[in-house]
């Protein structure tokens, strides 16, 4: 039994199992999910836990090279675009921003999808893995 860390198994599996370049996805309640890829519930109720809790989480336990985001979440979303900011800083982290429809597709070649109870919309990001001997960014 771990003493700590993350205690979702499902999501503790996932990370261990990435290998560079690998992508999963945090998003909020009402992201779908693309047949075929792995998603892993966590939604308890409207809000818990909410988008940030989970991506500041797992952004402990995972390497992250790149980040990928739709363009409406700065505009429609600008509380989780901060936090977005604040975790992967433009000058230190790959960043992509495409349509809504884009992000939608590229879901399909996520590990999983990590559903949060968020319920602001646009409160999604795919994370890139790094490789874990890389120099730190």
């Amino acid at each position: 039994m771990q003493k700590g860390g993350i205690l979702n198994s499902h999501i503790a599996k996932v990370l261990a199992d990435l290998g560079h370049t690998d992508t999963i996805c945090i998003g909020d309640c009402g992201l779908p999910v693309p047949e075929g890829v792995q998603k892993i519930d966590v939604a308890l109720t409207f809000g818990v836990p909410s988008f940030a809790d989970v991506l500041r989480l797992v952004t402990k336990h995972m390497r992250v090279e790149a980040i990928h985001i739709g363009e409406p979440m700065e505009a429609e979303n600008p509380v989780n675009y901060a936090i977005v900011d604040e975790l992967f800083p433009v000058n230190r982290f790959d960043r992509r921003i495409t349509s809504h429809e884009e992000f939608k597709e590229a879901t399909r070649h996520c590990k999983c999808i990590i559903r949060t109870g968020e319920a602001t919309p646009y409160s999604n990001i795919i994370l890139q893995a790094d490789c874990i001997f890389a120099p730190e960014r």
